[in-house]
């Protein structure tokens, strides 16, 4: 079977490099493959009309508007195709008080094209169920795989500051940083953390504005993965408290850097955690009372530990995910 890989691998998005890490696994296993290689949006659609006769399967990866004529042009040369779906655009845009009408049309015209949806996740699987019912007997999750050694690779150790807070996403609501910051506020008003400080990495959102009128924040912006890195090993607790959050390796990055974690439970990369305990998880992402505790909790305590030894590191890696994406082609040839 011949798979043709359609998707953005150089931006360094996330997407983006999920997209890159299938490439360069086939790439290694030396098995057959073909790629979009064209980011001229012409020349994107000349080579899908050129690779894609000759090819099994294709997987899109990412959202994409052209993925629609992609998508349109395998079901005439009677192709069967994948969409490998990393988060759900109409939702996250309308949580993060951005809808956008044509991407939330371009998004379920892919959902109805796709003859098989990929979340990237378990969790992402259910919900895309729950959301999308229409669909859900062709949704299924292929989880992102984990490059164990190039995390670890990147993990500095450094010196932590025993009453700091790290979290990224920036100014996205979806993050619900906002609410770590009230968690924080009412910490600090016991002298215990009077001095426990918040850093806040990633892009401008609706909410940055708020976020920054709290004293006690360090609000760095957008940085390099590797200045991420070190910023998480400087710090004792790393908290994820989104309410919609299909994977994301920030809480295993942290992890690697010593980091403790706590993550709120509707998060897609606890697809790879072992087994996690109730101090190490978020219920309610709005409940300012929940995060102060569970934070207290692990200022005083420590849990990276444990939650690395749960981990099933074969069974997360990009090799073991190409065997799961090769099951799944199976399915359709």
């Amino acid at each position: 079977m011949k798979l043709f890989i359609v998707g953005d691998y150089y931006s360094n998005t996330g997407p983006a490099n999920v997209t890159l890490r299938y490439i360069e696994e086939y790439k290694k296993q030396k098995k057959p493959y073909r790629h979009l290689v064209s980011k001229n949006k012409f020349l994107r659609a000349a080579e899908l009309l050129w690779k894609l006769p000759g090819s099994s399967l294709v997987l899109f990866s990412g959202y994409s508007m052209q993925n629609i004529y992609g998508m349109r042009l395998a079901r005439f040369f009677r192709k069967p195709c994948f969409y490998l779906m990393h988060g759900c655009v109409e939702h996250e845009d309308i949580i993060n008080r951005v809808p956008d009408e044509r991407m939330k049309k371009g998004e379920r015209k892919m959902l109805a094209l796709a003859d098989r949806i990929l979340a990237v996740s378990e969790e992402f699987e259910r919900w895309l169920k729950e959301n999308y019912p229409e669909y859900r007997e062709k949704i299924t999750h292929l989880t992102n795989g984990v490059d164990w050694d190039v995390l670890e690779r990147s993990a500095a150790g450094e010196a932590k500051k025993p009453l700091s807070v790290i979290s990224v996403g920036g100014g996205m609501p979806r993050k619900r940083i906002l609410n770590i910051c009230r968690a924080l506020e009412r910490l600090r008003e016991e002298e215990k953390y009077r001095n426990l400080i918040l850093t806040v990495a990633g892009d401008t959102g609706a909410d940055s504005v708020a976020i920054n009128s709290y004293s006690f924040v360090n609000n760095v912006g957008k940085v390099s993965h590797e200045e991420l890195i070190r910023l998480y090993g400087a710090h004792k607790l790393f908290v994820q408290n989104s309410v919609f959050e299909s994977f994301g390796l920030a809480p295993l990055e942290a992890l690697l850097c010593n980091t403790d974690v706590l993550i709120s439970s509707v998060c897609g990369a606890l697809s790879v955690f072992g087994e996690t305990e109730e101090g190490d998880l978020i219920r309610d992402p709005e409940n300012i009372e929940e995060l102060a505790e569970k934070i207290r909790a692990l200022l005083d305590g420590e849990n990276h530990t444990r939650l690395l030894v749960e981990i099933d590191r074969r069974a997360t890696s990009w090799e073991a995910r190409l065997k799961d994406l090769e099951e799944l082609c199976k399915t359709v040839s």
